[in-house]
């Protein structure tokens, strides 16, 4: 089968050929229906060879979904053609974290692995899932454009709803950068929260226009007048939580500058920028966080929420003879949702 494969750092991938692999005991064979690109993936084809993960090669693709294909001996809940989407970090399923459904803090990080992330991914005609404990039913969803749900939004639900103390009647969340993962954070605040007023800041007007569509109460340029309306609508207060969906040096920035005391702060992007924090420049006991991921139980409701019509993911789909299309677009911020890999049609 083809797969699109990382294969040397700083260099683009490539489409390969490999064999099929075939499940063993506990194992499940998921014939891809979509598989997500994600700017992760552009962080792993960058690095330096000393900082990336595993070594290559292996498949990119870790925001999968498909039909169950196989199931390896002793593997039982599953039947060949039953549509799952597949939940993303694989943890060792022995320590605490993963017992209760957090395999993406396994507290034996050696252990944990992820498809696409180290293992192979989806961007293939089939993938081999380690459990199946890691699939989760689609029922009427299609896996060509549920595929999304697995990271994109399973991450921002999960940054949401940690934050969920803090958002009662009349408070402020801002999301900063309304791509892919803000589309699913604003969507998620707006299911979990009505009490909550959504501001959605970007650089471009296409992605403020969409997020205005997805359930913005409103949506600002970046910039200083940015901060400044957001602290007159808080009346100089700030805002209770401040989505980070970027990383860099600005938006993080930008982020200290309308957070208030008492809230959240939480970086979601992962683009490697550094926020100063002493107890001179954030507000008092305005928490940061950076969160990995979510758990398995949070992607059920996610699919539930999608099952619902509650929240639903712009995809664009790409044949996977046209994945080093769809990188290049993404990384040039031509993407205004998510480029999903459809490797059987």
């Amino acid at each position: 089968m083809r797969a699109f494969q990382f294969v040397k750092a700083q260099e683009p991938a490539e489409l390969r050929e490999v064999p099929v692999p075939t499940p063993g005991p506990g194992q499940v064979l998921v014939k891809i229906g979509g598989a997500g690109a994600c700017h992760s993936d552009l962080h792993i084809l960058e690095a330096p060879p000393k900082l990336g993960p595993t070594p290559p090669p292996f498949t990119l693709g870790h925001e999968n979904a498909g039909w169950v294909e196989e199931l390896g001996p002793g593997t039982a809940g599953l039947a060949p053609g039953d549509p799952v989407i597949v939940y993303g970090p694989w943890g060792c399923g022995l320590c605490m974290n993963c017992r209760v459904g957090k395999e993406n803090y396994c507290q034996n990080r050696g252990n944990i692995r992820a498809g696409g992330l180290g293992a192979d991914g989806g961007m293939a005609s089939y993938l081999l899932v380690p459990s199946a404990r890691f699939l989760i039913p689609l029922g009427t969803l299609d896996p060509r454009d549920a595929a999304p749900l697995s990271d994109a939004a399973l991450t921002s639900y999960h940054a949401v709803k940690r934050s969920l103390d803090v958002l009662g009647a009349g408070s402020t969340a801002v999301v900063i950068g309304a791509g892919g993962l803000g589309q699913m954070a604003i969507q998620g605040l707006r299911a979990l929260s009505a009490a909550v007023t959504i501001v959605a800041v970007d650089t471009t007007a296409g992605k403020l226009e969409i997020a205005k569509r997805m359930g913005a109460d409103e949506t600002l340029l970046s910039g200083d007048e940015a901060v400044t309306r957001i602290k007159d609508m808080t009346r100089g207060q700030g805002a209770e939580l401040v989505l980070d969906m970027v990383g860099v040096n600005a938006t993080l920035q930008m982020a200290a500058q309308v957070a208030r005391a008492l809230g959240h702060l939480t970086i979601v992007g992962l683009g490697g920028g550094t926020l100063p924090v002493n107890f001179f420049t954030l507000p008092h006991e305005c928490s940061v966080a950076a969160p990995y991921w979510g758990s398995i139980s949070e992607l059920m409701e996610v699919v539930s929420l999608a099952q619902a019509g509650k929240i639903h993911m712009l995809v664009e789909h790409f044949p996977l003879e046209r994945a080093g299309e769809a990188y290049r677009r993404l990384h040039d911020g031509e993407i205004q949702g998510r480029a999903v890999m459809t490797p059987n049609g």
